[in-house]
């Protein structure tokens, strides 16, 4: 590669770790960079994970340190994500990707609705909830997303801190924590996949993760300090642009001018 190209592959690395640990879908910045500098798709899919475990070590260690992670809780929802992650990168290619991304999109347009209609459950948390034992509801809903990522990574962020929210009762910051825990465990799982199917060009994936690390460590100091409400405002803008995204809104309008 040219020395400029690698580093844009460190400064999209470094966008996609800011993004990541504070809310999600920085893959959407990622993926199409790998895929432009020639890797196949599925390749793209893997070396991307390199990155992100990467982000999610320095993340979930800096969460520890100021001590917002709840890992008990973490560890209970992480077994079924883990199982549904693995399932997800075996099926990856078998998908209609563009159906999912638009079935995504919609769903994120949703969330976002909820976001702006009841602030004071992603800021306040219901900490009673917290101390219970997952449901199996609740169990299944994160057995999904972790089959989501698994699959393909991009937005899962946004979907487990509705889960973690919404369902579990953290508030945006212990959220933010114990959801890079989750994806830490179930990208361990899901690299092993496509490095068994021999779809992970580590020198890429390792220059992309020296700039997810940065960009891990710059976001989970900020969660911290700032709070939930600066975290909610930078997950509604993402969820703004992923869903537009998603939702094919920038392709129409490109084609309108």
């Amino acid at each position: 590669m040219a020395w400029y190209l690698y580093l844009a592959v460190v400064a999209a690395g470094f966008a996609a770790g800011f993004i990541n640990t504070l809310a999600g879908s920085g893959s959407l910045i990622t993926l199409p960079l790998l895929i432009f500098l020639g890797l196949p798709a599925n390749v793209a899919n893997g070396t991307n994970r390199v990155g992100i475990l990467l982000q999610n070590a320095v993340a979930v260690s800096s969460f520890r340190r100021q001590k917002v992670l709840d890992l008990r809780g973490g560890l209970m929802l992480s077994a079924p994500a883990v199982l549904g992650s693995i399932l997800g990168a075996q099926i990856a290619v078998n998908l209609d990707e563009q159906t999912m991304r638009r079935t995504i999109g919609a769903l994120m347009v949703v969330m976002l609705i909820l976001m702006l209609a009841r602030p004071n459950r992603w800021l306040e948390g219901r900490t009673q909830m917290i101390s219970q034992r997952p449901a199996w509801t609740q169990l299944l809903v994160f057995f999904a997303i972790g089959m989501y990522g698994g699959f393909i990574q991009a937005g899962v962020g946004i979907f487990l801190l509705a889960g973690l929210v919404l369902g579990a009762g953290y508030d945006l910051v212990r959220a933010n924590a114990v959801k890079n825990f989750i994806v830490l465990l179930f990208t361990v799982s899901a690299l092993m996949v496509f490095l068994l199917n021999d779809q992970v060009v580590w020198s890429v994936g390792l220059i992309m993760g020296l700039g997810s690390m940065l960009g891990a460590w710059v976001a989970a100091r900020m969660a911290v300090e700032r709070g939930a409400a600066f975290v909610r405002w930078v997950v509604i803008v993402v969820v703004v642009v992923s869903s537009a995204e998603l939702l094919g809104v920038f392709d129409w309008v490109a084609r309108l001018f």
